[in-house]
């Protein structure tokens, strides 16, 4: 076996590991929601809401000035949100990358949507699908959209220190998905739209909304584990450019991005050996 096949079928590998790690997420999540639709069960371990990470941003300011959370949050949030910054502060936001649900929800729609509008069965890494979604926006608006997500933020910190409820409860997407409780047409059409704009365009949640996403951001400038590249090995072939989820361009310039989510598509996709690697520090 060559040097070039080992480091593909070492990267393959690790591509299979995160594919894992994603699909146990999501299936434990949507068992935590079925669990709270029993009768007698939500109350053992409180609201669905309360194993939400992003909870507790929304209800630490409640906390602080009152010694209560906000209704639907507990300690049990901060616990939560505890873990997803240690695993930020190792490894940037491969919470988003590996572990969020949601984003695992958006890579299987943008896989249905690129099945659905002519692209071929078994996807050629490297390569442009000839189907017609998903699709990156233009670069313009692509740019300039991309700080919505820490508007979003802002907004939600400075209404929670107002609200008796999480402000992302009533329109969050976990909720419309995972709670099982699709009780008002309000949760029905972010659940709609979630669904449309991920097989439009690749993670688009995380790209252009997520205040979680937003929050985590900082992380990727300091975190010790990271991609690392060899820019004089690096061709600037664009095929990073054309796996990334989260649509990042310009290698080698962006290996810090806040935008990336660690999820090392661009590690499988390199051809050429020894450019892209993974290095703790």
């Amino acid at each position: 076996m060559t040097d070039n096949a080992k480091i593909q079928q070492s990267n393959s590998s690790l591509s299979q590991i995160r594919k894992g790690v994603q699909a146990i997420f999501l299936l434990g999540t949507y068992l935590l929601g079925l669990r709270h639709i029993m009768p007698g069960e939500s109350a053992k371990g409180g609201a669905f809401d309360a194993f939400c990470p992003f909870g507790g941003i929304e209800t630490l300011w409640s906390y602080i000035t009152t010694g209560h959370t906000l209704k639907t949050t507990n300690l049990l949030n901060f616990a939560v949100l505890i873990g997803v910054l240690g695993v930020s502060l190792l490894a940037g936001r491969a919470f988003c990358g590996w572990m969020c649900p949601l984003g695992t929800l958006q890579d299987l729609f943008a896989y249905l949507a690129r099945r659905l509008s002519g692209g071929k069965k078994r996807h050629v890494r490297g390569r442009r699908s000839k189907a017609r979604f998903p699709t990156p926006l233009p670069l313009k608006w692509d740019k300039w959209l991309r700080y919505t997500k820490y508007l979003i933020l802002v907004v939600i910190l400075v209404a929670s220190t107002r609200s008796i409820y999480p402000p992302l409860h009533t329109i969050c997407p976990a909720r419309a998905f995972f709670s099982f409780q699709l009780t008002t047409g309000l949760l029905w059409s972010v659940l709609i739209t979630f669904i449309i704009t991920s097989m439009l365009n690749k993670r688009f949640w995380c790209k252009y909304l997520c205040p979680l996403g937003a929050a985590l951001a900082i992380f990727n400038k300091i975190a010790p584990l990271r991609v690392v590249i060899d820019k004089e090995r690096c061709t600037h072939c664009g095929r990073c450019d054309v796996e990334c989820p989260m649509d990042i361009h310009a290698v080698p310039e962006n290996m810090r991005s806040a935008e990336c989510v660690q999820c090392l598509e661009c590690l499988e996709t390199c051809s050429v050996p020894d450019t892209l690697d993974l290095k703790l520090g």
